[in-house]
């Protein structure tokens, strides 16, 4: 695990960089640059995981470590609630967000109600948290 923690993090610091270096020049095509990459990265993913679920490729030691059905049912359900409640926490601030920006600049006196709306947005993420400590604590 360390290992890969210590591989991890120049890559991330280069991709870091790299994407500072590709959007500093230009916006649009850099952006459209990093979308493609993210595309080919998550197309990769998928290769990996569809050589896995096949059987052509053998998992790390590590991931054989957890094979009971159980355990690693209750481990990819946390993973699930965590990312699905994620992305709409993210879909309802973007909307949510927007409009309370929107309402603020017409009425200043707005702000509290504003952010109390934002607020229960964001707490879409954190349901998905407590759901997948639930989970991982019934292991």
């Amino acid at each position: 695990m360390t290992m890969f923690l210590l591989l991890g993090l120049p890559v991330a610091a280069a991709g870091a960089l790299f994407c500072q270096m590709v959007l500093r020049r230009d916006v649009a095509r850099g952006a459209r640059r990093l979308v493609a990459l993210n595309g080919l990265l998550g197309l990769g993913a998928l290769a990996v995981l569809g050589l896995l679920a096949l059987g052509v490729a053998e998992p790390a030691s590590a991931a054989t470590a957890a094979s009971d059905s159980s355990q690693s049912g209750a481990f990819i359900g946390a993973g699930i609630a965590v990312g699905a409640s994620t992305i709409g926490a993210g879909v309802a601030v973007a909307y949510t967000g927007s409009a309370a920006l929107a309402a603020i600049s017409e009425k200043p006196e707005m702000f509290g109600r504003a952010m109390v709306v934002v607020g229960l947005a964001e707490g879409i993420a954190i349901y998905g948290l407590i759901i997948a400590v639930i989970l991982i604590g019934k292991v």
